[in-house]
């Protein structure tokens, strides 16, 4: 008898092509070659998890040396293939989630001595769930669901279960599991939890839940740097504290001429000669303290001369906002008056007196001029921006929370009352914001409002109404963030006078909102102190 040749191999496939040779040997038959299927397959593994994405893009490729006799079948439903680039193809998704199986069949030259590949395998679409105990569902004024916390200043710790996954990670951190069961602990609450799960398919859930603490209750008055160092308005201040009508201070860090109140240990602010001793920040925080007077320190952000003059002097031009032929932008705000929010120097400048502010003991810390200027957008430019500038601001205060937050303090932002409904005007986008402060003070000075705004002809000389339709509006567009609103309202006169009575209404109007807390604003700091009433007659939220 002849030696049987073998046939030729098959890189993937499960044929009968030595049981039919041994069964025609037997029989005395003397065959030079028997031919056999060649069948390549080029599919999903056997026994494999897919998640959603890889689902849909399954394909499957056959190479064989019989095209035309290959079928293909998808729980039990005949494919059909088409020739692409030397082979048959077949997509084979969307998949619905469930068990699934393939079958590539090519038959021999012979009966029984066809090729089959089989791939059995399962769609897992559910992505895993993640519940966290003591979460606080959405509410009807629009607050998002959420955590809370009674103190910036006491631990804070999370629990929760892990359903349908392998895998859960913390600000990018592997999550001890204990049954599914995970406990995260905090030396003080975050601004938000951060999860990220996975499954055994890599379907992919994230959490991003914020973590809410209640700002107190504020009656504050904004004092300068030079105020406080004024012995008889410093007095005027504590004279207010003493009778129970304010219960916090705001105190300049920076001022609107980018001086420092204080002498700043940031090496910037020391380079470019911001620091000044006008008042010592320590002794004033401890203070008022003793008092039990919250201390709120103001940060004026991107309008600040002296830190452009100083750069602009250097060669660090790209930390001034630029006309569009390279020279400082001025308008009305003087020449290099107004820094880059772009700029990586300008931001971390800001963030650092941020975090020195409150190791030095500020309670708060409350952003102004977090913005560009005012003017057409194509009359500016921002050295090395990306994206809108309406974002960069937002991300400049979300990267100053997570520093100063870990100190115990919040939050705030200082934003014009146009920007609820213009936000393009001057590149603050409420909404934005709100996700990354603890509040936003909005500025409704009733002076600064245009006659016709609100329907109202003349909103310097309607307080009470000014107030209230600005703070409305401002409620809508935080809606879906958990931001309070606290805002700076007037104790000045600007074109109508002010007194006792006018300052009242303004207080009245934003309480009737749903906001008691507020910071009222003199240039002079020279108040009215009997449109604040004493402590004894607050009533509670």
């Amino acid at each position: 008898m002849k030696t049987i040749n073998s046939a030729r191999p098959w890189t993937v496939a499960a044929g009968s092509t030595a049981a039919v040779t041994a069964a025609l040997v037997t029989a005395g038959l003397v065959i030079k070659e028997i031919a056999g299927p060649e069948l390549h397959v080029a599919a999903v593994r056997d026994r494999a998890v897919l998640n959603r994405e890889e689902a849909r893009a399954q394909t499957v490729a056959v190479t064989t040396d019989r095209p035309g006799k290959v079928r293909a079948r998808l729980d039990g439903r005949p494919l059909e293939l088409r020739s692409h680039g030397g082979r048959l193809v077949a997509d084979l998704g969307p998949l619905p989630e469930g068990e699934h199986k393939l079958t590539v069949t090519a038959p021999g030259g012979l009966p029984l001595t066809g090729g089959t590949v089989t791939r059995t395998f399962r769609v897992d679409a559910t992505p895993p769930s993640i519940t966290v105990d003591a979460l606080r569902p959405a509410a009807a004024d629009g607050r998002p669901a959420h955590l809370q916390a009674r103190s910036l200043r006491e631990p804070f710790t999370v629990t929760g279960r892990l359903r349908g996954g392998s895998r859960l990670l913390h600000e990018g951190r592997p999550v001890k599991l204990d049954k599914g069961r995970f406990t995260l602990r905090y030396r003080t609450p975050p601004d938000a939890v951060r999860l990220t799960a996975y499954d055994a398919a890599g379907n992919r859930l994230e959490r991003h839940i914020p973590v809410v603490v209640p700002h107190p209750e504020i009656r504050a008055v904004h004092v300068t740097a030079l105020a406080w160092a004024s012995e008889t308005l410093r007095n005027r201040v504590l004279t207010m504290i003493r009778e129970g009508r304010i219960n916090a201070v705001q105190l300049d860090i920076k001022d609107e001429d980018g001086i420092i109140g204080y002498a700043s240990q940031v090496p910037l602010a020391r380079e470019v000669g911001a620091a000044r001793p006008i008042y010592d920040a320590r002794k004033a925080i401890d203070e008022l303290h003793r008092m039990n007077v919250r201390v709120i320190g103001r940060i004026v952000a991107f309008r600040d001369p002296q830190l452009g003059r100083a750069s602009w002097k250097a060669g660090k031009r790209d930390r001034l906002v630029q006309t569009p032929g390279g020279q400082a932008y001025g308008a009305h705000y003087g020449a290099q008056s107004f820094t880059n929010l772009a700029n990586p120097e300008v931001r971390k400048y800001n963030i650092d007196l941020a975090v020195e502010a409150v190791k030095l003991g500020f309670d708060d810390i409350l952003y102004d001029y977090v913005r560009r200027p005012d003017g057409p957008l194509k009359s500016m430019r921002f050295p090395g921006l990306k994206g809108s500038v309406e974002d960069s601001v937002a991300s400049f205060i979300a990267e100053t929370r997570r520093l100063v937050r870990p100190h115990g303090a919040f939050l705030g932002a200082s934003v014009y009352g146009i920007a609820a409904t213009r936000p393009l005007e001057i590149g603050q986008d409420i909404a934005k914001i709100g996700k990354h402060v603890d509040y936003v003070a909005p500025m409704l000075y009733p002076s600064h409002w245009a006659p016709g705004e609100f329907g109202i002809g003349n909103p310097n000389a309607q307080p009470y109404k000014t107030v209230y339709a600005s703070m409305l509006t401002f409620h809508k567009v935080l809606r879906g963030t958990s931001a309070q609103v606290i805002p700076w309202l007037q104790d000045f006169s600007l074109g109508h006078p002010y007194g006792k009575a006018e300052v009242r209404a303004q207080i009245d109007a934003a309480a009737k909102t749903g906001s008691r807390s507020f910071l009222l604003w003199d240039p002079a700091c020279r108040y009215h102190p009997e449109a604040l009433e004493p402590r004894e007659n607050w009533k509670s939220a």
